[in-house]
């Protein structure tokens, strides 16, 4: 029972008679067993309802009443709830009553504590029940006078305690979410606020949540050595209750130590959405409704359109069709009829003979110095009157044409003795002097700039030097890379061969061949070891080694060479042995990695491999119709492809797919079949001199190097002649080269500038190529007037090795 119902019910029993008398609207009570149905009813209604006390409202008058009531109330033992029922309280005092009402309080308590008895039915079910019992209990009570005292000093001596509210485990359902109602409802406030009391804060019905125990450190150490689940057990500091954390909690604290995304699902790299643009979009990107005032008439709009309206009541303006008909009426009236046998009209022919009326140009605004009180600067001083007095006889070379004076005020102004005299001269010179329109172009730079990507979003590609090798004594003519990509070859005029590591720089084999190396070359097929050199009117076919590579590799290109083929597969025409001879190698050779020797008629300029790695496309200098030789190195054989000469050859190159011969000459590149045995297309290039080609790995696209400073590209889908022509270096082009997985290719010649540029090469036949240059790089020092002599990607990494006229090779990364 309340404290607030347990004090009127001892003001009540107390002085029953009291309030009677002192109430002049109420009739006095009789309690010695007249009018037992109405202390029934007062008892029924007061220890059992938890409604209001009307009874109570009507006899407020008592003189002791509030003085009983403030100290049940304010008694320190009593919870300040007044909303919670002390079941205890209520039972221990029911029970002082009698043994039947004692038992009768008890049964209604547990009933209100299981059924909540806060429904009106079962109350009134319960009085039924009892009504009999309580009839004989309260007569009894008020028949003995003792007992109602005896039963108040209970009552004001009774301490009413409260105890704490029962914990709720929050974390016993086992849903640790966060969406889940706080259990204690304190707020952001400092804990330390509640160190001083039994309690943590208060829950959603406002009783207070008592304090776990708190365990000292012994009680800790026991609990670590006995809990399993002590090293991953936290305490929650609102409740103040130990949560086991999941293994899902475990792996976000762990996420979040490493300094990772919280969320295992989060994907950092995801695509970014432009959400935003500098283009016009036809919808807004907006998410919030539209205000209330957007829905509301415009005031300004409409004594806009009521003034319209007037207006055309009015027939101060007419509409859309008034117009028209109006329009079409004035036309069919005022129908032109032309006179075509007639002369010209003489107004016409006055018109088109009178000269456009041209304005006179305006005559410049006065400067400071003619003003009539010029700024000290622009008075002449001494020297300067003397130079001026010096040319009075040639007054034209004078700085003036009048002499700035300083004037108090305008009206000290004198009249000026030429003015009669430039106005003549100014009347002439319109007169006479003829004028023209001149239609001026009002064309913006930036418009006949192309709109080209950033090089920034075409990442990755090579900006900076990273490795430089070093070793030969002369110029570094050609260089090439393994098809993994982890083996470089250079050949230089030092007469030697050098192998290198890429990834460190470091050297590994060096072959001295006693003369220049023109060309370096390695096998496109990575199954083999095979290296092709040029050394003057030699081919050298070399195994680097079992050292460089896999052993097993060098060893079954060994195998490969030794066995010679049939007789009558190595037969080659007359014309053919005159100019090629397959060798046999010295063994001093042999030791130094040679297992093919070829010697032709004439030194060698350039050498290309087949993607397949058994032809070699071989050029000579000066060789005429016999410049291009093609060698089989499975059948050990020779071709001439061609009988009569098309120009100075200067390069030759294999197609990567198809069985087609590009043969560069000096301003043209032809295209053969070699299937057909052709011409399929010839390419003009528009330059001087061609010096190097470099095929797409596609087969579609062709970039070609000239020694008047020119990169063409050609687009063999689209024309013959040249996509577009790149301007990028300020000397000679000497070298051209693509990257196999990679949208780049760069060109470097002997302007010591190593440009990186972008060619992005399209699938769809209807979209061109893309070609943005990207980055200006430092190449080697300048020796004789060479810088870069030749340039290849690596295979995988956006890499860029050159070779330079300092005897280095420089890998940009």
């Amino acid at each position: 029972m309340p404290p607030f119902r347990v004090g009127l019910l001892k003001r009540k029993l107390k002085h029953p008679i009291d309030e009677s008398k002192d109430a002049g609207t109420c009739s006095p009570r009789d309690f010695s067993g007249n009018s037992d149905n109405d202390d029934e009813d007062f008892l029924n209604g007061e220890i059992q309802d938890n409604k209001e006390d009307a009874t109570d409202s009507e006899n407020e008058a008592g003189i002791n009443s509030d003085t009983e009531q403030d100290k049940v109330l304010f008694e320190d033992e009593v919870d300040s709830v007044l909303g919670d029922i002390d079941h205890q309280s209520s039972s221990g005092e029911s029970s002082e009553l009698t043994d039947s009402e004692g038992d009768d309080s008890e049964g209604v308590s547990s009933e209100s504590d299981e059924k909540n008895s806060n429904s009106g039915a079962e109350s009134a079910r319960n009085r039924q029940t009892s009504n009999h019992q309580k009839n004989a209990a309260k007569s009894n009570l008020f028949q003995n006078k003792n007992s109602i005292h005896v039963l108040a000093t209970q009552i004001s001596e009774a301490a009413i305690t409260t105890k704490p509210v029962q914990q709720r485990d929050e974390y016993e359902s086992g849903d640790t979410s966060d969406e889940e109602d706080r259990v204690n409802t304190t707020g952001d406030v400092p804990r330390w606020w509640y160190s001083e009391y039994e309690h943590l804060g208060y829950d959603l019905d406002g009783r207070r949540i008592a304090r776990p125990p708190t365990r000292d450190h012994i009680d800790e150490f026991l609990r670590k050595c006995e809990d399993p689940e002590f090293w991953r057990t936290v305490k929650d500091p609102s409740t103040g209750q130990d949560v086991i954390l999941s293994k899902d909690d475990l792996k976000l604290i762990e996420r979040i130590r490493n300094g990772n995304v919280p969320s295992e699902t989060h994907d950092e790299y995801e695509p970014w959405t432009e959400w935003f643009t500098r283009e016009v979009l036809a919808t807004p990107v907006r998410a919030f409704p539209e205000s209330k005032r957007s829905f509301l008439p415009s005031r300004s709009e409409q004594l806009q359109v009521s003034r319209i309206v007037h207006a055309l009541r009015m027939g101060w303006t007419k509409t859309r069709r008034q117009l028209a008909s109006e329009r079409r009426a004035r036309s069919r009236s005022q129908r032109a009829f032309y006179d075509l046998w007639g002369g010209p009209d003489p107004d016409a022919v006055q018109r088109r003979a009178t000269p456009r009326h041209l304005p006179a140009p305006r005559r410049p605004l006065p400067s400071h110095a003619e003003s009539y009180n010029p700024p000290p600067e622009y008075l002449l001083d001494k020297r300067e009157m003397k130079e001026w007095e010096k040319l009075k006889e040639t007054p034209w070379k004078r700085k003036y044409t009048f002499l700035p004076t300083q004037h108090g005020s305008l009206r000290e102004v004198s009249a000026y003795p030429r003015f009669i005299r430039e106005r003549f001269l100014r009347c002439l010179d319109l007169y006479l002097a003829p004028r023209a329109i001149k239609m001026r172009l009002t064309i913006d730079a930036q418009d006949l700039v192309p709109k080209l990507p950033s090089p920034r979003d075409l990442q990755p590609f090579p900006t900076a030097e990273a490795l430089r090798f070093e070793g030969h004594e002369g110029l570094v003519r050609s260089i090439d890379l393994d098809p993994s990509g982890q083996y470089l070859v250079s050949g230089g005029e030092d007469g030697t061969l050098r192998v290198w590591e890429t990834s460190t720089g470091r050297c590994l084999r060096t072959v001295s061949l006693g003369e220049p190396v023109t060309r370096a070359l390695w096998t496109p097929v990575s199954g083999l070891s095979l290296l092709a050199a040029a050394v003057g009117p030699e081919l050298l076919l070399l195994n680097p080694g079992a050292g460089i590579g896999a052993h097993r590799v060098a060893e079954r290109t060994d195998r490969l060479l030794e066995e010679p083929p049939p007789a009558h597969d190595v037969q080659m025409d007359e014309r053919t042995r005159s100019c090629v001879q397959w060798q046999d190698v010295t063994t001093a050779r042999v030791a130094l990695g040679v297992r093919l020797q070829v010697h032709h008629f004439k030194p060698l300029a350039h050498v290309s491999w087949h993607a397949r790695g058994d032809y070699l496309a071989v050029t000579v200098r000066d060789g005429g119709a016999r410049s291009v030789c093609v060698h089989q190195v499975s059948r050990r054989r020779s071709q001439l492809p061609f009988r009569t000469a098309k120009g100075l050859v200067q390069c030759a190159a294999f197609h990567p797919h198809e069985p087609r011969l590009f043969v560069a000459t000096q301003r043209a590149v032809r295209v053969y079949d070699l299937v057909k045995q052709e011409l399929v297309r010839k390419l003009m290039t528009g330059a001087q001199w061609v010096s190097s080609l470099a095929v797409h790995p596609g087969g579609d696209n062709l970039l070609v190097g000239s020694y008047d400073r020119k990169c063409i590209w050609f687009d063999l889908e689209l024309s013959g002649k040249p996509y577009q022509t790149l301007r990028l270096h300020g000397g000679a082009v000497r070298a051209v080269t693509f990257h196999r997985r990679y949208p780049l290719f760069a060109s470097g010649g002997d302007d010591q500038n190593i440009v990186v540029s972008h060619g992005m090469v399209y699938n769809d036949l209807l979209q061109n190529p893309l070609l943005v240059p990207l980055k200006q790089l430092r190449g080697p020092e300048k020796r004789d007037d060479l810088c870069v002599l030749d340039l290849r990607f690596h295979p995988t990494q956006p890499w860029l090795f050159a070779a330079g006229a300092d005897g280095s090779v420089r890998l940009y990364s």
